[in-house]
């Protein structure tokens, strides 16, 4: 059992790597497959402002560095491989990647969930420059602009809603004749006179050298559109996506219990049905004794690094009391 590690971390962002600051803290072995782009979604970002300790902000990259750097201090191993399939053993887990296989005490699972992008030309080449799927994180960046917000469900409201604290003027543009979400967040943006909707509509491209320009729109059925700009442009100097996210959990299902999204299910009512033992103390233990799970994998309500990094602690305390027991 020399090569088996106490605990494996499978992910690589705010979740994963405070997860192993903790864990290797604890003088517990511990491998992070961290994938061939680590760091998660923070490295696709600029300037962050909401995360403690920096009064001045700090850049997504470097933030992850940091973390990746104070883990490595205590020792963590981190393999920047991606996982390719995940086996439950009688004693051990083994975490398969593209460059061999590893096995484990315990596991953390820290996979994250990637957004959903729209998949219009510019769109890609302009994130982090007016570009954005976060309007907590962003919407201070664009005090008295003019924004979009793309998508019909809560998000979308609750995006447009934040944004309208800080920008002069907020435009909805949504697919479909109407809203999917919730009735008080659907009153709440058709009610406020700062928000404007554009329904039957989607976006064909996103404009903009250095930054957001503006954005190509399309009704169906089709129909004169309010541009601002040459070309049919719709002028606006961000735009917001908000058309869900998807956890990174297909190498665990049919493993590993998960929600109707996809999302893993922290401590599911079955796991001590499953395990017939009283694991109530584990709040981050997934339907497999010996595996947890942290972050935005998990959570679809908050999906922020703070807050990833805070069941990243989570989970490894909880790891490291699991490994104690057993």
């Amino acid at each position: 059992m020399e090569n088996v590690y106490d605990v494996i971390i499978i992910g690589s962002g705010p979740a994963g790597l405070t997860a192993a600051i903790y864990t290797a803290r604890a003088d517990l072995k511990t491998l992070v497959v961290a994938g061939s782009k680590w760091g998660g979604q923070l490295m696709l970002t600029t300037l962050v402002e909401n995360f403690p300790g920096f009064p001045d902000g700090i850049m997504g990259p470097d933030l992850m560095a940091n973390m990746r750097k104070q883990a490595e201090k205590f020792g963590v191993e981190i393999k920047e491989e991606d996982v390719t399939g995940f086996e439950i053993g009688n004693k051990t887990y083994r975490s398969n990647t593209t460059n061999g296989t590893y096995e484990s005490r315990s596991v953390i699972i820290a996979t994250g969930a990637e957004f959903k992008w729209l998949g219009v030309p510019g769109e890609q080449k302009l994130i982090g420059r007016g570009v954005s799927s976060c309007a907590t994180c962003d919407a201070a960046f664009f005090k008295n602009k003019k924004v979009v917000v793309v998508g019909g469900g809560d998000a979308a409201m609750e995006e447009a809603l934040v944004l309208i604290k800080y920008a002069s003027e907020v435009t909805v543009v949504h697919r479909r004749s109407e809203f999917r979400a919730s009735k008080i967040m659907q009153e709440r943006v058709l009610n406020n006179p700062k928000i404007k909707v554009l329904f039957n509509t989607t976006v064909e491209e996103i404009v903009g050298e250095e930054k957001v320009a503006g954005v190509k729109l399309k009704t169906s059925p089709p129909a004169p559109l309010l541009t601002s700009g040459e070309g049919g442009i719709f002028n606006c100097d961000g735009v917001f996506v908000a058309i869900g996210h998807a956890p990174a959990t297909e190498i665990f299902n049919n493993k590993i219990e998960l929600d109707e999204k996809g999302f893993i299910k922290p401590h599911p009512e079955s796991l001590s049905l499953i395990q017939e033992r009283d694991l109530s103390g584990y709040k981050t233990m997934t339907s497999v004794e010996g595996v947890f799970t942290a972050g935005d994998v998990h959570d679809h309500q908050y999906k922020q690094a703070i807050t990833a990094a805070g069941y990243g602690c989570q989970a490894a305390l909880e790891a490291e009391k699991w490994l104690e027991g057993n």
